[in-house]
């Protein structure tokens, strides 16, 4: 009796694992039909618009060559890294181990001066040591890999860089670059991590990277002299300006900063109407930088490029007085909407009473989860949708590697629906997979002389109409490379609205 009863329990859990397996096969398959239609439909509307003609577009300012390495074959915990602390620049090792830490935790990207230049070139040495030879390095700088994603997409390019004989053997022909090369060649060491990647005590929520530096060249600005009659003979339709946070807590003399933020001011006012200009955030720990941003660049941009913990950033120094070191690593599209709505609105009102400002006109903000694009009504920017759609793709695209998505090495994070607006009388929006990229339009309540300023016409002189795009992005499960993301992704959402 007993083994009839022992051979009846052992078929039912015979029964129960093979149903168990069943069903997990089948919710497999239908995640995967989720991520095949999601992706078919990001394709379909990417390829909506083409470049018909090629656009010209100069990029500046900054180059450098990048050492990657996986950070934890560099960085060997220690008890430093037991009280993480955030350190504006760094002298020693230890303020290295407690400022990684700080950021590795949170899976926050960051980017670090070492005043230790002694320090920095012994990290370099173990970096090429630990890496992979010529293999290891790459063509570094916004500007460079702006320039770069532009080209391949079609573009003419004007680089606003100085760029060592190495660099510029990375750097593709067509690309039209400032002539000369700088004394002393800056590299920038990128320490990256996976999802799940442990270090001590820690574990990263998500891949990202940590970069430090001992760049003393591109904290100057000092192309800005040199590109000038460059980028005015090249007329481009879209300037974009970038790597202005290697200023950030470098040891300026007094004055100096604000004397080179204002030659970038000059530069950028110097255009044409006809000449859009983009302005691409960064990595910012200095208050007062941030500030001088606000004075000198943002007024005089027609577009912001940021991620959400930039944008968190901003939104704090604009609504607070005060920055934001780390954010949510995979924030509420609700939350990012609504801080969107506080800067755009925000920014405006810095140019109102700034001679040459030009009025915000496109703002766009990627995450790890999902694009979101904001543009005026009868703005020169187009096709939102579609740029939406292609900058999802390329971040898929580059962090993992690969000119096609592979929805095996793929996930969605988002969320199955979002809310417009943590307010009360928000929209709920489902995330459709056959059609992903949602768009609605929005009527923002101004006051008249916000808009009178910005040459509305009267009789719409109470509001901003505006288009908001979202689009969810299929998180690479097998990153082979995170620095760079944000800019080869703010270049192809450009690409389709120049």
């Amino acid at each position: 009796m007993a083994a009839v009863a022992w051979k009846a329990g052992a078929f039912a859990s015979l029964c129960a694992f093979l149903i168990a397996l069943y069903v997990r096969k089948h919710l497999d398959e239908v995640l995967k039909d989720r991520l095949v239609s999601v992706l078919q439909g990001l394709v379909e509307v990417e390829q909506q618009h083409s470049i018909d003609t090629p656009r010209r577009v100069a990029v500046g300012y900054g180059g450098c060559h990048d050492l990657f390495v996986n950070a934890e074959d560099l960085l060997e915990f220690q008890d430093a890294a037991r009280n993480p602390e955030h350190f504006s620049h760094i002298k020693t090792y230890d303020e290295l181990l407690k400022t990684y830490a700080y950021f590795f935790r949170h899976g926050a990207a960051a980017e670090r001066y070492v005043e230790n230049a002694s320090l920095f070139y012994e990290l370099v040495e173990r970096a090429q040591a630990a890496g992979e030879g010529e293999g290891a390095w790459a063509l570094g700088g916004n500007a460079p890999v702006m320039a770069a994603r532009f080209l391949r997409e079609g573009c003419r390019v004007l680089l606003g860089a100085q760029a060592s004989d190495r660099l510029r053997k990375r750097l593709p022909p067509a690309i039209q670059a400032v002539p000369g090369s700088p004394d002393r060649e800056d590299i920038h060491l990128i320490m990256e991590y996976k999802t799940g990647e442990e270090w001590g005590i820690y574990k990263s929520p998500r891949a990202n990277r940590f970069i430090i530096h001992s760049d003393s060249v591109n904290p100057m600005v000092s192309v800005v002299e040199e590109f000038q009659p460059l980028l005015q003979k090249f007329q481009p339709h879209l300037f974009v300006v970038g790597g202005l946070q290697m200023m950030d807590n470098f040891p300026f003399p007094e004055g100096k900063r604000r004397e080179r933020l204002s030659k970038v001011r000059e530069q950028m006012t110097s255009l044409s109407d006809e000449t859009r200009i983009h302005f691409e955030m960064a990595s910012f720990t200095d208050e007062q930088l941030v500030r001088e941003l606000t004075q000198y660049v943002l007024p005089f941009a027609d577009s912001l490029g940021m991620n959400e913990q930039e944008l968190a950033n901003l939104h704090h120094i604009l609504m607070y007085g005060n920055i934001s070191l780390v954010s949510d690593s995979n924030p509420r599209v609700a939350v990012v909407l609504d801080q969107m709505r506080h800067v755009f609105k925000l920014v405006r009102e810095l140019g109102l009473s700034t001679p040459k400002s030009r009025p915000l006109t496109r703002l766009h903000v990627h995450t790890l989860a999902y694009q979101a694009i904001v543009t005026v009504a009868g703005s020169p920017w187009k096709n939102s949708q579609a740029a939406a759609a292609k900058a999802s793709l390329t971040a898929n695209r580059h962090v993992c590697g690969s000119s096609e998505v592979d929805v095996d090495k793929a996930m969605l994070i988002m969320d199955e629906s979002f809310s417009t607006s943590a307010a009360s009388t928000a929209q709920r929006v489902p995330l459709d997979a056959n059609a992903p990229v949602s768009c609605w339009e929005e009527r923002w309540p101004l006051d008249d002389s916000h808009l009178s300023a910005m040459g509305t016409p009267a009789e719409s002189a109470d509001v901003l109409q505006v288009q908001i795009c979202v689009a969810p992005v299929l998180v690479c499960t097998e990153a082979q490379q995170t620095a760079g993301g944000g800019d080869n992704i703010s270049s192809a959402g450009l690409v389709l609205q120049i």
